[in-house]
């Protein structure tokens, strides 16, 4: 046996996992307790453009548009560019081993058990915690819509308790200070009424919680636990329809560019559009949640690869074109509001065509919530048939072949939370587990196939990266000193502790804020002598470089709440997942 540190990486080889493929569905070379094989490549590719264009185009588009203005256009490209490194890796892995689990199950073939549970553990941010944030922004929209039309919820019923609590704290403030309530936002004050309406139970507690938001996650979740055709019909006409109203947008708001509006292009500079990153990238994430249908595909290995890269090129023409459409209608000192599409086509004066963007919001978003919801089980289906969750958690309902008993528990983790949370909480940690696991699977090629001499029937075309990462490495400080160099200097000045004297503030306080990009500049300088001396596929390092950077520009807070969540999930891999593992119970027999 060998030492038990060693354990903790042990792999599931990819011939063990072809030559013991899961039970599929429907005569499919199995038994008929799998999931159901029903999704063809413009399925797919459907699932993942409803997963990709909503919140992000619908909501968070606006606030990042407010700090990086009209530039923030390129900084979709970027991340469009970092996730199609991510989409090539994810493709090979898809291709090479088509079975539910997603990052997950590549992990455990490339880095061990423990980098897979920690990726499992950490896709849970992205879907289900992900979900929450969406299910919170759907209620927005669709409240909107009700009141738009005259019908009208009280406000305790339709406002998250910490929203509400926070907004009432703020305005309460306010007011003991003896400072006007023009002080407030709308936001604040609308909060603040919502508190103070509310009825009371159980002595002071109030009772505020967002029903819709509770609503339609009860709903998307049990149209998905009825079969997976049903929720891939329901997909498609979501789809359809929220791309005929964004080329409704863009074709209308063209003719009220005012070009004028897009100068300055970054008036901000390379900070203030990077602020926008959470936000960008949290529009893209999901293009992998296609990667957890493999089972249910009629032919995964041809089909996920074209569906990842046609889903993702088909929304980043439609990204781009939006931002610069709601930047030129008007000024991005605009925006930072939560329904930016309908506040421009208001502000115009094209109420009508408003109010549809705020229709065909609620239906996109629900889209996305339904492609989450879909993702998240199979995940945690896949974890149980290899031990790390009891085995309830693989159960398939018999009649409708789905994960029965996880899509129940996915359903719950993410209603109950929409009830009482605010969606900026969870934004920025939905993204840095996703760009964590994304790093993983461009890493997971870099073991499996370094040299791109992989049989699969698609891998990441092989460019020797001996020189051109180091050189791009180079070329990358360069630009950022050159048009940024402001960053840098500040950058310097408070890892030496300059600001810190300068501001009254700890030595600590500030230098652990830059923690996060002094880490990747370790190891870009490592990733970039292994790449010289290995010389490492290029494309794979590329995406793993790139997402590490993201990273980075999420903040320490971020960091601290990303490494308790892992601490969490640690310690429930130590107390069940080890000692239960098949491969475990192999060794051990």
């Amino acid at each position: 046996m060998p030492p038990a540190n060693s354990s903790l990486f042990r792999r599931k080889t990819i011939a063990a996992i072809l030559q013991n493929p899961p039970p599929d569905a429907e005569g499919h070379g199995g038994s008929a307790g799998g999931l159901a094989r029903h999704l063809t490549v413009r399925d797919l590719t459907g699932l993942g453009i409803a997963a990709i264009i909503g919140a992000g185009i619908f909501s968070t588009i606006g606030q990042a548009s407010l700090n990086g203005g009209p530039a923030v256009s390129l900084l979709f490209v970027f991340t469009a560019i970092a996730c199609a490194f991510s989409a090539l890796c994810y493709a090979q892995f898809a291709a090479t081993i088509p079975v539910s689990g997603s990052a997950y199950t590549y992990a455990y073939t490339s880095f061990g058990e423990l980098a897979a549970w920690i990726i499992g553990w950490a896709l849970i941010m992205e879907y289900a915690v992900g979900n929450i944030v969406v299910a919170i922004s759907w209620s927005d929209y669709f409240t909107g819509l009700l009141d738009g039309i005259g019908l009208h919820i009280p406000r305790w019923l339709t406002m998250g308790t910490q929203s509400a609590h926070h907004g009432y704290e703020t305005v309460l403030a306010l007011m003991q200070a003896g400072k006007p309530l023009a002080e407030a936002t709308p936001a604040q004050l609308e909060a603040y009424q919502a508190w103070a309406n509310a009825p009371t139970l159980f002595g002071d507690w109030r009772f505020v919680v967002d029903l819709p938001a509770f609503g339609i996650t009860v709903l998307i979740t049990a149209l998905v636990y009825v079969g997976i055709k049903e929720s891939k019909n329901a997909s498609n006409l979501l789809v359809l329809l929220k791309l005929i109203i964004v080329g409704v947008v863009i074709v209308v708001g063209a003719f009220y560019v005012k070009p004028e509006n897009w100068t300055p292009f970054a008036p901000n500079g390379m900070g203030g559009v990077l602020k926008g990153v959470s936000a960008v990238f949290f529009a893209y994430i999901g293009f992998d949640a296609i990667s957890t249908t493999a089972e249910e595909c009629n032919n995964p290995q041809r089909d996920l690869p074209k569906a990842m890269m046609y889903a993702l090129i088909i929304c980043t023409v439609l990204y781009v074109i939006i931002t610069l459409v709601l930047t030129g209608m008007v000024s991005y000192k605009e925006l930072g509001v939560g329904d930016p599409l309908s506040f421009v086509f208001a502000k115009v004066g094209l109420p009508r065509l408003s109010g549809l963007v705020a229709v065909s919001a609620v239906f996109a978003m629900a889209s996305v919530l339904l492609v989450f919801q879909l993702g998240q089980p199979r995940i945690w289906l896949t974890m149980s048939r290899d031990g790390l969750l009891p085995s309830v958690f693989a159960r398939v309902h018999p009649k409708f072949h789905t994960p029965s008993f996880s899509t129940i528990v996915t359903g719950f983790f993410v209603a109950v939370p929409a009830l009482f949370l605010n969606m900026d909480l969870v934004v920025d940690l939905t993204s840095i587990g996703t760009l964590f696991a994304f790093a993983l699977v461009c890493g997971g090629i870099l073991i499996i196939d370094p040299y791109g001499r992989s049989e699969a029937r698609f891998r990441v075309p092989y460019i020797n990266g001996q020189l051109l990462v180091p050189l791009l490495l180079a070329g990358s400080a360069f630009l950022l000193w050159r048009y940024d160099h402001a960053t840098i200097i500040k950058l310097v000045e408070d890892t030496n502790g300059t600001t810190a004297a300068r501001t009254g503030e700890s030595w600590y306080s500030v230098f652990r804020h830059q923690i996060p990009y002094l880490v990747f500049v370790l190891a870009s300088l490592a990733i970039a002598v292994v790449t010289f001396r290995k010389k490492l596929s290029l494309l794979p390092v590329l995406g793993l470089l790139t997402n590490l950077y993201l990273m980075t520009q999420l903040g320490i807070n971020n960091w601290t709440m990303f490494l308790i969540w892992l601490l969490i999930g640690l310690s429930i891999y130590f107390g069940y997942g080890y000692k239960h593992s098949k491969l475990n119970k192999a060794l051990v027999e």
